[in-house]
């Protein structure tokens, strides 16, 4: 047991750093706007390479496919289309207010329902114990890490804003606040899809996928409605602000190249998340899901550090910033320490 948590947390902390870098390329496709790399991003993240993966990695996948009950397909994918108004909020959230702030924001809303629901619904005895008091204590503690990160993200702002001038036209950090606050309540329901439909990865092992990859299949499917639902609100973006176009110009293979990276960054999380959260038992999606999101949270800040996010900010929010982080790292401690028998 002690092996498998240990692997489980490393392995769900390299998921996390795969989603806490996916969004970077968006901020070098320049020529693009949001709505031609987000099209680009749900071609690849969400239809191309979720389908590609399965069928690479898992045996007999359509029989696996062909004996999943209806209502368990349903219900896959009527998680998937709220997941999908999480993930169109994300972006633009990103958009607005930038890699770490938006992060903070969503992942401190998704961070307590995607741990504390499936703790709740599938173990609700274990609050009684202390290995639920630890989990609960970790979670707290997260939160606080989060919250510290977000004040940071605002201590920048005011520095900008003073140094800088008015944000960009058009990127009301209220408006930008207001998608990350609904992203952080729609972006759990991938996670308590994966906690609650179960059936696929019972069907994959059956019939001879390896432990590693018997959560593909879920992967796959509740990516279709997140295609559809991104797709449709990018196409009507295009049409609108008449960005077609811009996949035509010249000299933008590198941002097809920005798009296409970022849906590799997006689905390695989740297939690596799947498996580090299969190794730690009955309460690894909700132990996972704390671990994941605060590695997140630590390596999208670490980005926006790196790509000129905080330039400016201060030393104050720069030392906010950095005991936000220092709390992420305790959180995920503790939280990995309650499931370690």
């Amino acid at each position: 047991m002690t092996e498998n948590w240990i692997w489980g947390v490393i392995i769900i902390l390299l998921a996390g750093s795969f989603q806490g870098s996916f969004t970077v390329p968006l901020k070098y496709a320049a020529r693009w706007s949001w709505e031609n790399t987000w099209l680009g991003f749900s071609f690849t993240a969400y239809l191309i390479f979720p389908w590609l993966l399965a069928l690479l990695t898992v045996p007999q996948l359509g029989e696996i496919l062909a004996r999943t009950s209806g209502s368990e397909i349903l219900r896959i994918l009527l998680f998937g289309f709220g997941w999908a108004c999480g993930a169109i909020t994300f972006g633009l959230g990103v958009d607005y207010v930038g890699v770490s702030l938006s992060f903070a924001v969503i992942l401190g809303l998704s961070a307590s329902l995607g741990t504390l629901v499936p703790l709740l619904v599938l173990a609700p005895a274990k609050l009684a114990t202390p290995e639920g008091a630890g989990i609960l204590v970790g979670v707290a503690v997260m939160l606080a890490g989060i919250i510290t990160c977000s004040w940071a993200g605002r201590l920048k702002e005011r520095a900008w804003q003073r140094n800088e001038g008015p944000r960009e036209p058009g990127k009301s950090l209220t408006l930008g606040l207001l998608f990350c606050v609904l992203s952080g309540l729609f972006s759990p329901l991938g996670n308590l899809a994966f906690a609650f439909c179960r059936e696929t990865n019972t069907l994959a092992r059956q019939f001879g996928t390896p432990e590693q990859y018997v959560s593909i299949p879920f992967w796959a499917l509740i990516t279709i409605p997140m295609f559809l639902c991104n797709s449709a609100f990018c196409l009507r973006l295009l049409w609108r602000n008449h960005t077609f176009a811009k996949f035509r110009q010249p000299n933008s293979a590198s941002h097809y190249v920005l798009a296409a990276s970022m849906g590799a960054l997006w689905i390695a999380a989740m297939a690596v998340y799947g498996i580090g959260a299969n190794r730690l038992g009955s309460l690894g999606p909700s132990i996972g899901w704390a671990v994941y999101t605060s590695s997140t949270v630590m390596i999208a800040t670490l980005w926006g550090l790196a790509t000129g996010e905080w330039r400016g900010a201060g030393s104050k929010a720069l030392r906010t910033m950095s005991a936000g982080l220092a709390v992420l790292v305790l959180a995920v401690f503790i939280i990995g320490l309650s499931n370690r028998s």
